[in-house]
């Protein structure tokens, strides 16, 4: 494994690192346009800012990302929070429907390679599946939610002209801006760079590797998609990342070793990505925004 990480195209990573970070600007760009359907109008320097804060933020703490992205940007915008919340939340789970339908695209295309390590990790279904949907302690589950469910709209009502209920009004609204954009053309062209973009890291990867280099678009496909659960599954993607990634790489005939070796150098790469950018973000953020209001402010006593 070590050997083959020695023999990494060095070069092959700067491009790697730039694709990366277009991934995160084209994030910034999508996320601009839900904010603005609940009417927070923010540069796009600062929403690139506060998208690379959160980044860092979640190699820290699990999902701590979400709250500094919008507490950064609220801050330096003087906007609300509440929506900003809300559009994350819509924002995230559009990307869960893509990964799902990327999934359906690549089990279609790639069935025998996805089959095979379906089959060998997780093999047939449980009989005992059935049992658990029909227990009793699934049913009082059922019913416990569905009553909680009545009990918080009833509330809801009732609070509706509180703090907290128009905090929960405002999320809300984040998240209903999906359903209403209007221009849905320019979000779903940036749902396309962000995934191109990551399924194109992954591809260049295998550029950067001799082991690996013969491999298709589609192996980079499914690979991403491994990858994904990988970064999901535990804090930043460490260690759960290049395992996966590592196992599936061995369906192409890759050498264990060789897999792991490209894992933890995917990995590496656009984990180095999230730190000096993100990094880089703390930096100038206060700076541009020290530098845009004094230029407001000269503006002002000018007239």
């Amino acid at each position: 494994m070590m050997s083959a990480i020695k023999g990494v195209r060095l070069w092959l990573l700067i491009p790697i690192f730039l694709v990366g970070f277009l991934s995160h600007y084209f994030r910034a760009l999508r996320w601009k346009l839900l904010l603005e359907e609940v009417d927070v109008k923010a540069s796009t320097t600062n929403t690139t800012f506060a998208v690379m804060i959160g980044y860092i933020a979640n190699l820290v703490l699990p999902r701590a990302g979400e709250v500094a992205k919008c507490t950064v940007l609220a801050r330096y915008e003087k906007v609300p929070a509440d929506k900003m919340i809300g559009t994350i939340v819509a924002e995230r789970a559009f990307d869960v429907v893509c990964l799902v339908l990327i999934t359906i695209a690549a089990f279609v295309l790639q069935a025998d390679i996805i089959g095979d390590f379906a089959a060998e990790k997780f093999g047939t279904i449980s009989s005992n599946a059935q049992g658990v949907f029909t227990s009793i302690y699934f049913q009082i589950f059922i019913i416990v939610g569905a009553v909680g469910l009545i009990a918080f709209i009833l509330l809801l009502k009732r609070i509706k002209h509180t703090k907290v209920g128009q905090f929960i009004k405002g999320l809300g609204d984040g998240v209903a801006s999906i359903f209403r954009l209007k221009k849905r053309g320019m979000f779903l062209l940036y749902t396309l760079c962000i995934w191109g973009a990551y399924w194109f890291l992954v591809w260049m990867g295998f550029w950067s590797m001799s082991q690996l280099e013969h491999l298709s678009g589609l192996s980079a496909l499914v690979v991403l998609i491994f990858g994904s659960i990988g970064m999901i599954a535990t804090q930043g993607g460490i260690g759960a990342y290049p395992l996966l990634v590592g196992q599936i790489l061995v369906h192409y005939n890759i050498a264990e070793a060789h897999g792991l070796a490209f894992g933890w150098v995917s990995w590496t790469v656009q984990t180095g990505v999230v730190v000096l950018f993100g990094a880089l973000s703390l930096i100038l953020l206060p700076i541009y925004n020290n530098r845009k209001a004094t230029h407001v402010k000269a503006e002002l006593d000018n007239e």
